[in-house]
């Protein structure tokens, strides 16, 4: 059985670079190139939450983190509705969302169908800019666009 290569490096170590935990601590540079002396080791607290998108879907799959302080966050894994408000009546309306049409935090999310703030979405009463965060807020809620 050969190994499989990719540049120098093998298949087993580049996916294990995806599971890596980002690290939100202190960078050892400063910004001048020299270098911070450590004082005290990397901590648990300092790790940040793994990447994961809401992604537009058949039914509604949510997971629940618990944060600092025992605290929770709901993060939605998979999407099917949105509560889109109306400027024009001043209601808010939970309908079907059918597809991204736009993102601007990341244009291949368009073709993922992945959600996040700023997302431009088509619904059934048509175009809305999703103004809440889904991965943090559990829930998609959206203006509507003129």
């Amino acid at each position: 059985m050969g190994k499989h290569f990719i540049g120098n490096v093998s298949y087993a170590q580049s996916r294990e670079c995806e599971r890596m935990a980002l690290w939100q601590g202190r960078s050892k540079k400063k910004s001048t190139g020299g270098r911070y002396r450590p004082f005290r080791k990397k901590k648990a607290r300092e790790i940040g939450p793994e990447s994961q998108f809401a992604v537009v879907r058949e039914e509604t799959q949510m997971k629940v983190y618990r944060t600092r302080g025992s605290n929770t966050k709901g993060r939605l894994m998979n999407v099917s509705h949105a509560n889109v408000f109306d400027p024009k009546t001043g209601k808010t309306q939970r309908t079907r969302i059918l597809t991204v049409k736009d993102n601007p935090a990341n244009s291949n999310y368009v073709q993922r169908n992945i959600v996040n703030k700023g997302a431009i979405v088509q619904t059934e009463l048509g175009l809305a800019r999703v103004t809440s965060r889904p991965g943090q807020d559990a829930a998609v809620n959206a203006v509507l666009q003129e």
